[in-house]
């Protein structure tokens, strides 16, 4: 029997959260699961997204970037052109670099996705404020988000930018580099506050893998690449 899916909005309750559901069901056997977020109508409450929605956010979107670049590559005509304006020299270093990053990445994809609990995770705020009525895994969705998706554009855009060579993708190609410095600045961010404030359950290790990550994405190609590409 064929499948159906609908959204339905149940009617809300004394906690005044809205609640959204997903309905999936064959016949009789039908189910009703909670959905990504639950948003509070009431005043100063927080958004919240649920932690396993942030994990498979990040389990589908990660293979994607690397699944890009192996795409990516091999459409192009000569992919020495990636490496833009970098001296040959300095690739070595570069590509170093690239697994640093990643060790960093997982650092912080482990600490606060598994490791950390998850009160302590969805208790995470900026550094210049105590609360802000979003929870910290919407945070680290909202970084994730500037991260991963603006990855898996890079090499295409920078495909497309070597081919018609304007302003525009060129503008393009950069902006996209820098959406993912920002994702990369909210974890620094997130895990020097969380480290700071001494929060009951963490530690440094996301904020020195969101470091490592910089490396890379902040230092090599949002700064360097961008100043060495001949445009």
């Amino acid at each position: 029997m064929r499948k159906r899916g609908s959204l339905c909005r149940p009617n809300t309750h004394q906690n005044r959260h809205l609640i959204w559901y997903f309905s999936v069901g064959a016949g009789s056997h039908s189910w009703v699961k909670p959905v990504m977020f639950k948003r509070s109508l009431g005043l100063g409450s927080p958004v919240k997204i649920s932690r396993n929605f942030v994990r498979a956010f990040v389990f589908v979107f990660g293979p994607m970037v690397l699944l890009s670049y192996v795409v990516g590559v091999g459409r192009m005509d000569d992919p020495v052109l990636l490496w833009g304006g970098i001296p040959e020299s300095w690739r070595p270093w570069n590509v170093t670099c690239m697994f640093i990053a990643a060790a960093g990445f997982l650092i912080v994809w482990w600490k606060y996705l598994y490791a950390w609990d998850e009160e302590a995770v969805e208790s995470l705020t900026w550094p210049w404020t105590q609360t802000d009525g979003i929870g910290g895994n919407a945070k680290i969705l909202f970084a994730m988000v500037l991260i991963l998706i603006p990855s898996m554009l890079w090499l295409e855009l920078t495909r497309i930018h070597i081919e018609y060579d304007s302003n525009l993708t060129q503008a393009m190609v950069i902006g996209n580099l820098w959406l993912v410095v920002v994702g990369n600045l909210i974890l620094i961010l997130l895990g020097w506050n969380a480290w700071k404030s001494d929060i009951n359950g963490t530690d440094a290790l996301p904020f020195v893998g969101s470091l490592l990550f910089g490396i890379q994405v902040i230092l090599n190609d949002g700064m360097l690449w961008v100043w060495k590409y001949p445009w």
